[in-house]
């Protein structure tokens, strides 16, 4: 007798990077939902649960609220596309400064976004977490936070040298990138 998976064992199962002849331009021509494109792989999304739109919405609010009343930039939700070199991602969360904005805003960015925030789900694999993390680095993204909802942590990365873990004890902060924005962490996971 086999057991059935649960929604997520076999999202897990479907969430391997399919290799494709597609490239990036086609790719971003293309109407194809629910992937990303990294180096010639179509990388499946991860089925977002209540608790990470929670999450997502708690600092979206926060955020958006700040960068609007200073007049900092915009704020951009998980279904706004960005170029990374030859990947095309779609950042839980993205900032973007007034400065660089770029003019034609009716297609996917073409700068990578100032902060990019990513929410784990339980299907994401940690590999590729840190992975893209560091690939909004080497775009030239200036501060990537990781939140994860299991350990109510933020995991701050500014290089592959400065990464800190924050916990329900710290206070998140937009450092030199959103200046001004902070927030408890444990805000997130009201």
């Amino acid at each position: 007798m086999s057991i059935p998976k649960n929604g997520y064992e076999q999202a897990a199962i479907s969430l391997a990077p399919l290799e494709t002849d597609m490239t990036l331009e086609d790719f971003i021509k293309s109407d194809l939902e629910g992937y990303e494109y990294a180096k010639g792989k179509l990388i499946p999304i991860a089925p977002p649960t209540m608790e990470h739109g929670e999450i997502s919405m708690n600092l979206s609010f926060l955020l958006s609220l700040h960068v609007r009343e200073n007049q900092l930039g915009r704020v951009y939700p998980a279904d706004t596309d960005f170029k990374l070199g030859d990947r095309l991602v779609k950042p839980d969360i993205a900032f973007v400064s007034t400065a660089r904005l770029p003019e034609n805003r009716v297609q996917a960015s073409p700068v990578p976004p100032d902060l990019a925030v990513e929410v784990v789900s339980p299907t994401d694999i940690q590999y590729r977490v840190v992975e893209k993390a560091f690939a909004y680095l080497n775009a030239g993204t200036q501060i990537v936070w990781i939140i994860e909802p299991v350990g109510k942590t933020v995991t701050v990365y500014r290089s592959r040298t400065d990464i800190k873990v924050l916990t329900s004890e710290d206070t998140l902060t937009g450092e030199d990138v959103v200046e001004g924005f902070s927030c408890k962490v444990t805000q997130l996971f009201e």
